[in-house]
């Protein structure tokens, strides 16, 4: 078997087609750019990007995997509807399960698992950093996602990471609105967007199962409440006065 070549250069992938479609409708969709329960066709799709209708198919496929958007029985895709009603349901189970997952990493994490845990906090602080300069979240909220699946790994039970990685998956739209809301803040810092991270990570170093589950579900505590916050001043903005002639008001959405 010869040598490879000092002067040949190491081959870089080329980005597939499929590939550049799902990165740029999963930063549409995140960025709530393509709105929640819109179609999404596959001919107008190929059309937009250039490609016959097999990458386009690979692309939803994927997204569908990631909870992004929904394949119907009819073979139409939408992107996966909102539902607002369904929002109490669904903090509570994020909460429940974040506390199981960061419990677990404390009591089994290995020093392999801390560093990964580490690396992906350092990873998600540079990107909020450019967040908060550029006003983009995209970046900031794909790892938030790989910093909380990195402790996920850690638990040691795959069917508790499993069914955190569903619920984070299916959250990722809700943090373009929870950074939105904290954006308002002009002294918004890094620090302060990753003090809840900074908590679990020293909790789950020190192996304090008590202080990891307490730090998570106080992380999970803080983002319901901003994000009840942002929809309470949301709705109430749609707000319509209407001045009767007797002075009663009447408001109607």
């Amino acid at each position: 078997m010869r040598a490879q070549s000092t002067d040949q250069k190491a081959e870089v992938p080329k980005e597939t087609g499929s590939a550049r479609v799902y990165q740029r409708l999963r930063d549409d969709i995140l960025r709530v750019q393509i709105a929640p329960g819109s179609s999404l066709d596959e001919i107008s799709l190929s059309e937009r990007f250039n490609l016959s209708r097999s990458p386009i198919r690979e692309a939803l496929v994927r997204l569908s995997g990631e909870g992004l958007v929904q394949i119907l029985p009819n073979r139409s895709t939408i992107v996966t509807p909102m539902e607002f009603d369904k929002m109490p349901e669904f903090l509570d189970a994020l909460d429940l399960m974040q506390r199981v997952v960061t419990r677990l990493a404390a009591l089994h994490r290995t020093t392999t698992d801390l560093a990964r845990i580490r690396a992906a906090q350092k990873n998600y602080e540079v990107e909020a950093q450019k967040a908060l300069k550029s006003g983009d979240s995209i970046g900031m909220i794909e790892k938030n996602f790989e910093f909380h699946m990195s402790i996920a790994g850690a638990c040691r039970n795959s069917y508790f990471a499993d069914s955190y990685r569903r619920l984070m998956q299916e959250g990722r739209r809700l943090l373009f609105f929870h950074f939105r809301y904290q954006s308002l803040n002009p002294n918004l810092s890094v620090e302060e967007l990753a003090e809840g991270h900074t908590a679990m990570v020293e909790a789950i170093e020190e192996r304090n199962a008590e202080a990891a589950e307490h730090q998570a579900h106080l992380h999970a505590v803080q983002f319901r409440g901003r994000f009840m916050e942002f929809l309470n001043q949301n709705l109430t903005a749609k707000l319509a006065l209407d001045y009767g002639k007797q002075g009663r008001t009447a408001t109607r959405l």
